[in-house]
């Protein structure tokens, strides 16, 4: 599903405009990611947690040619499923 039939979806299933449960996706996703930043965690109850990790600076190597190469500390995005949405996909 990509974000437009998510859009069609919302709509539908909220009984409202496609153009209002675009804003509201938006308005989710900017929240979320706004929140992320600050470093702070987002939990919906049942559904799932949406918090980062920080990963430690390391070496990888180039693929195409065998070298070393120092790869950033970053902080990454992570999503981890409730309860009931584990339940809900595992039926």
């Amino acid at each position: 599903m990509n974000k437009s039939e998510l859009i069609d979806a919302m709509a539908s299933a909220a009984d409202c405009t496609k153009s209002q449960a675009g804003a509201a996706l938006d308005a989710f996703c900017e929240s979320v990611t706004k929140t992320l930043k600050k470093g702070d965690k987002v939990t919906l109850v049942g559904f799932g947690t949406f918090s980062t990790s920080k990963r430690a600076a390391r070496m990888g190597r180039n693929p195409q040619t065998g070298k070393e190469i120092q790869i950033k500390a970053k902080t990454v995005a992570k999503f981890k499923a409730g309860k009931d949405l584990s339940t809900r996909v595992n039926k």
